[in-house]
């Protein structure tokens, strides 16, 4: 029996020396066990073979026996410690299914970390920002750079409705558009810069032109609305979809050299819009961008306050224009408000504001 371990143990020096697997050298010691035990089961007793290597098979059979037990019971321990790692592993995965993700990005909390640091803004308030839902109307002048901006600002949702494709006209002030641009819808047009600027908001396009037969359902989708049209149709249909709803309207308005911005909120006691203007004025007291010219960065300047006064109702921070108008005058740099009221016989927001013409609810 010592001649068999003597060559047991120099089958696993040699094959270690030469760098064989582990497997590999314990198969070599397995093929002698089982030449040894061959041979005691075949050899007649005192063949010399046998007597050199102990005589009775049943001490080989006996040794045999013992390791297979430690190699299944090895087996089996693997075994069990598998399905435990593999149970571990689908607990961690639910736990971390179930568990709530982070509202912003390390890359968001970058980018908006000017506005984090605001006292009044805050975590809070970029949260807010992130969950609102804006619709823009008219990617024009002042939608240009309202869409910019709440894009910048994190603003989640923006929706955009304009039924206008890009002229070399409006290139002068519409900055959301580029030459490139010239003959693509106009939301098309912002949604591609929005996108580029900003790609963690989602950006609603509506080519087409806002009417009675949408407005209804189109303003429900959204919690505010900015007017940044150029023509009393659509700014009465707006103002009166946005009071029956309870949307805060964040109107601007341009002329040549001067501009101005107010919210118009009804429901939260400031007039709107028909207040402060109960009639269209008539076909040529009011002249179009066109027709009077404007000022190329005047958009700029009012539809950066009209996104200023979104991001303030969206988070709560100071005080926005509600029953109050801000004008502003590029030609002499001067700026002043004035304060608007609401008034009882409004037929949009009134005591008696249930006019035949309303737009209906969705």
């Amino acid at each position: 029996m010592l001649l068999v371990l003597v060559m047991a143990a120099a089958l696993w020096g040699i094959g270690a020396a030469m760098g064989t697997p582990r497997r590999l050298r314990w198969g070599m010691i397995a093929g002698l066990w089982a030449a040894v035990t061959l041979a005691h089961l075949v050899l007649p007793t005192g063949h010399p073979i046998r007597a050199a290597t102990g005589e009775e098979a049943a001490l080989w059979l006996m040794l045999g026996g013992a390791a297979a037990l430690v190699l299944v019971y090895r087996a089996g321990l693997g075994r069990l410690r598998a399905r435990a790692g593999a149970r571990e592993a689908e607990a961690a995965q639910a736990a971390e299914a179930q568990a709530p993700k982070p509202l912003f990005s390390q890359s968001e909390l970058d980018r908006y970390a000017r506005h984090i640091v605001l006292r009044e803004l805050g975590g809070p308030g970029q949260k807010a920002l992130k969950q609102a839902r804006v619709l823009v109307i008219g990617a024009g002048g002042l939608g240009s750079p309202a869409l910019l901006y709440l894009a910048a600002a994190g603003v989640g949702t923006i929706g955009v409705i304009d039924d206008d494709e890009v002229d070399n006209s409006n290139l002068q002030r519409q900055v959301i558009h580029r030459d490139a641009d010239i003959g693509l819808p106009k939301v098309q047009s912002a949604m591609q810069a929005m996108q580029a600027q900003n790609p963690n908001v989602v950006v609603r396009p509506y080519q087409r032109r806002l009417t009675r037969e949408i407005a209804a359902e189109l303003f429900a989708e959204y919690d505010l609305i900015l007017d940044g049209t150029d023509n009393f149709e659509t700014r009465y249909l707006a103002n009166a979809t946005a009071a029956l709803h309870g949307n805060p309207l964040i109107s601007g308005a341009l002329s040549q050299w001067e501009g101005q911005v107010s919210v118009f909120d009804p429901a939260h006691g400031a007039p709107c819009y028909e207040c402060v203007f109960p009639e269209a004025p008539a076909p040529g007291l009011a002249p179009s961008c066109a027709e009077a010219g404007v000022l190329g960065p005047l958009p700029g300047v009012v539809g950066a306050m009209m996104a200023a006064e979104a991001v303030k109702i969206v988070t709560g921070a100071g005080t926005p224009l509600r029953g109050e108008m801000l004008i502003y005058d590029a030609l002499y740099g001067e700026s002043r408000k004035i304060a608007l009221t609401r008034r009882a016989d409004c037929p949009v927001c009134g005591e008696k504001g249930d006019r035949d013409d309303q737009p209906a609810a969705g």
